[in-house]
């Protein structure tokens, strides 16, 4: 095995931060504990860097594939010190997750980000890619799902958030 070389590292892992920013906000809910989060992932990317092929897949895919591993499998686990439960998501979290501040969020998109916050992780993971433009190629790489089974999951998890943006909708509008 060829020893990995930091300073390429270091440039991918910077060049693509957004996708650790993106992930830690996205399953954690209090600054702190997305910053453990990202570094958790940057460690974890590190480690497992030397195995990193670029003749199978892209840095950016490998590197969501990393940091959603890495956050799914604290969920899971348990191991996560986050002071509550994964809380529905507040715009602020999504559109501040390439590190820009957000800009005064509209009330539906307020209500789609909630909505996205209470899926599972899983389908949380597949509707933010799908959000960040990703294929369904390349979101089921990611995720280690077939393509049909991305394109199903998708259509129902925007089935769901259509009904829940419905139910929330004002009456008369």
């Amino acid at each position: 095995m060829t020893r990995p070389d930091p300073e390429r590292f270091q440039h991918l892992l910077h060049e693509h931060q957004g996708i650790v920013l993106k992930v830690a906000a996205i399953y954690a809910p209090h600054a702190e504990d997305r910053r453990d989060l990202a570094q958790e992932i940057g460690l974890q990317a590190w480690r497992s860097f030397a195995r990193y092929d670029p003749a199978r897949a892209k840095f950016s895919t490998w590197l969501y594939r990393v940091a959603l591993n890495v956050a799914i499998s604290h969920l899971r686990r348990g191991e996560a010190a986050w002071r509550t439960k994964l809380e529905p998501l507040d715009a602020h979290h999504l559109d501040t997750v390439a590190g820009e501040p957000a800009p005064e969020p509209d009330e539906r998109i307020a209500e789609l980000h909630a909505f996205i916050g209470r899926l599972d992780p899983l389908n949380r993971a597949l509707i933010v890619l799908y959000l960040d433009e990703r294929s369904y190629a390349e979101i089921a790489e990611i995720l280690g799902i077939t393509e049909t089974n991305v394109a199903t999951k998708i259509g129902r998890i925007k089935q769901t958030l259509r009904g829940r943006m419905a139910a929330a909708a004002p009456t008369g509008a």
